[in-house]
């Protein structure tokens, strides 16, 4: 790789198939010798603006590019006084492309020995774990500044959710809960609101989070769809006193069916459905009654379990359809964990929080590129909320 340059013996290689770049590629003594011929003009040129000063040797150094390593020489001056600008002091890189690659394909989930191994292939580079993770920690101050930024005053959906991964902390590795928000623009289009990381999931570090949300601008949120975590509208409310919490029916479902006998399953699933799937909240009430004359005495705990969370399991009756699918499930940021579980799935655990972090980060940044289209019948929904929400929006959508 420390040959000169000779375009004919180059474009003889190519015709017998030899590889334009990466490792053993054709073009490797060419990026050697322009990187070198670059460098000395440079000097040239910094030299014809200081009378008093002159060449003072070369100083050898390997650098990394997409055409493998090679080893680069570097002229300096006798004042030291010169700055070379392609190639800075300390640079080993002819680009930040390696990099960048390393990142995607972090992004995508691999492996820091699989990207070792992609990079190699692809470029000819050897990489240590401790030099990718090197790399990779480069998105740590973006995951910061990400985490602070402002956001837009009105949000009219928020989903709010939380998976839980193993972090190792104290030489033992231990359940944390990471909290998703998820919401939804006033133009209908996703973003994740931001990612929070406790060690376990509660009404009161939602709380906090909710806090945080309110810091960084969120001046209104108009419905936010949650799990039925108890405390959980409580805690909303405390900072949003506003907002309507819708529980999510699909997880109220799941919890009543942990307490059926499974002989009584498929009969129960039945007289259910008609409740949730009721034309309106009268007609939902009159079948949850009917519900209850028939297994009250059977399954006491399930029936009181929807008595007493009705007023938020009930809330998206009062909407059209299309409101109604949006906010009656959290299934919406639950497809948001099912792409990190996608991520994480080659890593048991974590050695600390920002490894985790910085994981997930990468992945909403390539998730997010794809959300560049509104929901489903946006417009329709938007003026919809529009009526509902009386004089909510109109600042925000200048009515």
């Amino acid at each position: 790789m420390n040959g000169q340059f000779d375009l004919n013996e180059a474009l003889e290689q190519i015709k017998a198939g030899a590889r334009i770049d990466g490792k053993d590629g054709v073009l490797a003594p060419l990026i050697k010798q322009l990187t070198q011929a670059a460098l000395e003009a440079e000097l040239e040129s910094h030299l014809s603006t200081e009378i008093r000063n002159r060449k003072n040797g070369k100083s050898s150094k390997t650098m990394k590019s997409s055409v493998g390593e090679f080893d680069l020489d570097v002229p300096r001056d006798r004042n030291g006084s010169f700055e070379p600008q392609l190639i800075k002091k300390h640079q080993t890189h002819i680009s930040d492309h390696i990099e960048q690659k390393i990142l995607s394909l972090y992004a995508l989930g691999n492996s820091y020995s699989q990207i070792a191994e992609h990079i190699e292939e692809l470029y000819g580079v050897s990489f240590s774990k401790a030099t990718i993770s090197a790399v990779t920690d480069k998105v740590i101050p973006m995951l910061k500044e990400w985490q602070s930024r402002p956001l837009e005053s009105i949000y009219p959906f928020v989903w709010l959710d939380a998976i839980h991964y193993k972090i190792k902390k104290d030489g033992r590795y231990i359940s944390k809960a990471i909290y998703t928000i998820l919401g939804v623009k006033l133009d209908g289009r996703k973003e994740i609101l931001g990612l929070y990381l406790s060690e376990s999931e509660g009404a009161n570090f939602w709380l906090q989070v909710l806090t945080d949300l309110h810091n960084r601008d969120i001046e209104d949120i108009l419905i936010a769809s949650v799990d039925g975590l108890k405390g959980f509208p409580e805690a909303i409310n405390a900072i949003y006193p506003n907002t309507e919490v819708q529980l999510c029916v699909v997880h109220q479902i799941r919890n009543s069916l942990k307490y059926v006998a499974s002989k009584n399953q498929k009969e129960f699933m039945k007289d259910l459905k008609v409740v949730y799937q009721a034309v309106s909240k009268d007609a939902a009430e009159l079948e949850l009654d009917r519900l209850e004359e028939k297994w009250g005495l059977k399954y006491p705990i399930v029936i009181q379990s929807w008595r007493n969370k009705w007023e938020n399991l009930s809330s998206y009756f009062k909407y059209p359809e299309d409101i109604r699918r949006i906010i009656y499930t959290t299934n919406i940021i639950e497809l948001v964990h099912r792409q990190f579980r996608k991520l994480t799935k080659t890593k048991g655990a974590f050695p600390n929080e920002n490894s985790l972090l910085k994981l997930l980060y990468v992945g909403i940044q390539n998730a997010q590129k794809k959300w560049t289209m509104p929901m489903h019948n946006w417009s329709l929904s938007i003026s919809q909320l529009a009526i509902f929400f009386d004089g909510k929006l109109d600042k925000a959508l200048e009515l």
